[in-house]
């Protein structure tokens, strides 16, 4: 095939336009004999039609196996080193009281991040203690809520955190365990949005500035300081930063444990997955083990007993268990002049063809929030068509309103045509918004062929539901 100036140099001509790539998708999704698109042996057709589009499609058997895949990663790299492992599912990345579910009899904890994500641990049935609470800015009613329930730990971020925290637990009558949030100076390469472990940032405290706080804790009767916490970023590839950030965090470690034991230390979460064929994220596997070969080195160099190592991936787990399924509207082919890398036009031009769809920024914000990648297939068929250079848009009024910057569709994508696209697990549904006063997609488990819906999309009646001045007719 020809390959379009347009196209990103990342974007590889070569692959197949109807081939669905390994590792960006579910394990459960593959085309059929007829080229459709299904999920657990569920054509995407039947899916469409039970409950519409935009819909949030999930492989239920990928996510589960996915968080014990996790977990076991975790255990298997330790035991050997004569240490243990725990993982907490960063609900953040997307939360149901199902996911939950899932996540707890894959023998994961939950880490939340909000008095809301809290709400929907407890209410799937989650032991409390198996619970994590984070925040920058944890209100007085989320904390007396987490310590009245019996939050396994609550992650304290700053020098108030710890008076409010300590009080609440007195007034409870409760001795509450705590870890502390720290900045370990370890950048990951990331977009700039999603880096969380610099200095100038709103999360966390200083390593210089630990030492003092961890003392405050335990100068507090109502509290039980059980270790460090630490998070590098997110969408992280390699091994490098999480080894380096561990490293520093243990050195420390060492250095608190002449004010008592530390059972526990806890370096975050941040793994990163594949949404196009360019990404090679590093398997979790090879993540574990270089984390436990730094973490069992350190602390034989440190002579001090291999803490509990705590890990909360979200992302990683929740990922690429999802697809969202739309269907096109309108198509359109837009002639655009080609520009060089510097900027400036090569004097000729090529088409991008505009393919838009019936959802959109306000079901996956991160494209236009951080320039994320998104790959994208058709979904009810396959066709032999000349590949075309397409850009996926939603259809919201506001032109950064793209869902896919750039992959290849056979030419002949058109309105009615089903578009299927990958890895949006994390951070869409959680995100999603209803701007221009569009309703938030249903998020549907699919699972040996059968299909259920786990979030109710919104209706019409649930955006006016919260509007004042809507004049309801007498009953």
């Amino acid at each position: 095939m020809v390959v379009n100036p347009l196209a990103p140099n990342w974007l590889n001509a070569d692959v197949e336009a109807n081939e669905l790539v390994a590792g960006i998708w579910a394990s459960g999704v593959l085309r059929n004999s007829a080229g459709e698109i299904q999920v657990a042996g569920l054509p995407v057709t039947e899916i469409s039609k039970n409950f519409g589009t935009p819909v949030f499609v999930i492989d239920e058997a990928h996510a589960r196996s996915t968080a014990s895949r996790v977990r076991l990663s975790f255990e298997s790299a330790f035991s050997p080193v004569g240490g243990s492992a725990k993982v907490y599912y960063a609900g953040k990345a997307f939360l149901c009281t199902e996911v939950v579910r899932w996540v707890s009899e894959a023998g994961l904890n939950v880490d939340v991040a909000s008095e809301g994500e809290l709400a929907v641990a407890l209410a799937a049935g989650l032991d409390p203690a198996r619970i994590g609470l984070h925040g920058n800015n944890k209100s007085q009613a989320e904390i007396e809520r987490a310590v009245d329930v019996g939050v396994g730990t609550i992650v304290i971020d700053s020098l108030v955190e710890i008076g409010r925290v300590a009080d609440a637990a007195r007034r409870a009558g409760k001795t509450q365990r705590v870890r502390l949030r720290v900045n370990s100076g370890v950048h990951a390469h990331t977009h700039s949005f999603l880096a969380t472990a610099h200095e100038d940032q709103k999360f966390g405290v200083s390593i210089s500035n630990a030492p003092a706080l961890v003392a405050e804790i335990r100068s507090n009767d109502s509290l039980e300081f059980v270790g460090l916490h630490c998070h590098i970023g997110s969408q992280i590839f390699g091994t490098d930063g999480f080894a380096e950030s561990a490293a520093r965090l243990l050195s420390l470690h060492a250095e608190l444990l002449e004010g008592g034991p530390i059972p526990e230390l806890n370096l975050g979460g941040g793994f990163g997955i594949a949404y196009t064929p360019a990404d090679e994220p590093t398997p979790i596997e090879e993540i574990a083990q270089e984390i436990a070969n730094v973490v069992s080195a350190e602390c034989a160099r440190l002579e001090i007993d291999i803490p509990v190592i705590c890990v909360e991936p979200g992302r990683a787990v929740i990922g690429t268990s999802t697809f969202t399924l739309y269907e096109v509207g309108t198509t359109k082919d837009v002639t655009v002049d080609v520009v060089d890398d510097s900027g400036k036009a090569t004097g000729q031009t090529a088409v991008r063809k505009y393919v838009s769809v019936d959802g959109g920024m306000s079901d996956n914000a991160r494209p236009a929030l951080y320039g994320a990648d998104y790959s994208v297939r058709m979904a009810n068929r396959v066709s032999d068509a000349e590949p075309a250079l397409v850009r996926i848009a939603g259809k919201h009024c506001e032109a950064g309103d793209i869902l896919v910057y750039a992959d290849y569709l056979p030419g002949d994508v058109h309105p009615g045509d089903l578009l299927a696209i990958p890895g949006t697990g994390a951070y869409c549904w959680s995100l999603a918004s209803n701007y221009n006063y569009l309703t938030r997609p249903p998020v549907v488990a699919v699972k040996d062929g059968a299909a259920r819906v786990i979030v109710r999309g919104e209706t019409e009646e649930d955006l006016l539901a919260r509007d004042m001045g809507v004049i309801r007719k007498a009953q």
